[in-house]
């Protein structure tokens, strides 16, 4: 099976073309082995690109532990840019179905023409407590209080197709993330489990953030959580509607604008391609 490793600001993960390799039989199987940063590729995760009915391709993404999740925004920038270099859907604007719907995204290209950056229309994001999912309250959950760790937390809920839990801290560290991102991860008030966000706002247009990610731990980039916390910090009255996010990985500007959509523009990188034997799956 033919792979690609790709990373959307140091949010790495396995890409499978299934316009010409079969899908794999066993898909969760297979993301946890060619995950694996000792034994595997090593990856975030795997991400299946395949032909859709509705758009230009569609994304399946599976996160490290072999969990399928909705949607991934630094993922889908690296969808755009395969699809395009390898000429799939060569146009500056694709259309790429997603478990959040249909996205839109605009690409640009540099050096003989790649896709170097693309501008994602990340769609409106989902406040009601019932369809984030969560059981605080609030249509959104803004400064809700969350027990947890031995603590309690003022925290904000936002979906952009799957489940964020933004905490804004005084400065982002180890503990927040490590020790108490898990426990954010699988608290009871999160059904389908969530993403966590620790958010330190430097200026009213840029944050430092770091996240733990539901199914894959700490990572350097997630664009869905850059959106979530952008919504987060207008919500709460700490920042503006554009922002700079400065994660470990790199920085993504994002807008939530006056339509409602929250647009996010960040880079793509090719890192290699290989072939992953059957037997390691």
């Amino acid at each position: 099976m033919r792979f690609t490793k790709m990373h959307g600001a140091g949010n790495d993960y396995v890409y499978i073309n299934c316009f010409d390799e079969p899908t794999p039989a066993d898909i969760p199987s297979t993301a946890i082995a060619i995950s694996d940063r000792h034994t595997g590729v090593g990856g975030d995760g795997l991400v299946l690109i395949g032909p859709s009915e509705v758009a230009d391709a569609r994304m399946r993404m599976f996160n490290a532990d072999g969990s399928e999740s909705e949607m991934c925004g630094n993922a889908i920038r690296c969808v755009a840019k395969y699809v395009s270099d390898r000429g799939i859907a060569r146009k500056p604007e694709l259309k790429i179905e997603t478990g959040r719907g249909i996205l839109t995204m605009q690409l640009f290209t540099g050096a003989g023409g790649k896709v170097e950056q693309v501008t994602v229309n990340m769609g409106a994001p989902i406040l009601e407590s019932a369809r984030i999912p969560t059981t605080l309250p609030g249509a959104p959950p803004t400064n809700a209080k969350l027990d947890v760790a031995g603590m309690s937390i003022d925290v904000t809920c936002v979906s952009m197709g799957n489940p964020h839990c933004v905490t804004f801290v005084d400065e982002v560290n180890d503990d927040w993330v490590l020790r108490v991102g898990p426990q954010i991860e699988r608290h009871p008030a999160f059904p389908r489990r969530v993403n966590a966000e620790f958010i330190q706002v430097v200026s009213r247009d840029e944050f430092i953030m770091r996240v733990w990610e539901r199914g894959s731990g700490e990572t350097l980039a997630c664009g869905t959580g850059a959106c979530a916390s952008a919504v987060a910090g207008v919500l709460t009255g700490r920042t503006n509607r554009t922002v700079t996010a400065h994660l470990r990985g790199g920085d993504l500007k994002l807008e939530w604008s006056a339509s409602g959509d929250v647009f996010m523009t960040g880079p793509a990188t090719e890192v290699f391609s290989g072939e992953w034997s059957a037997a390691g799956a």
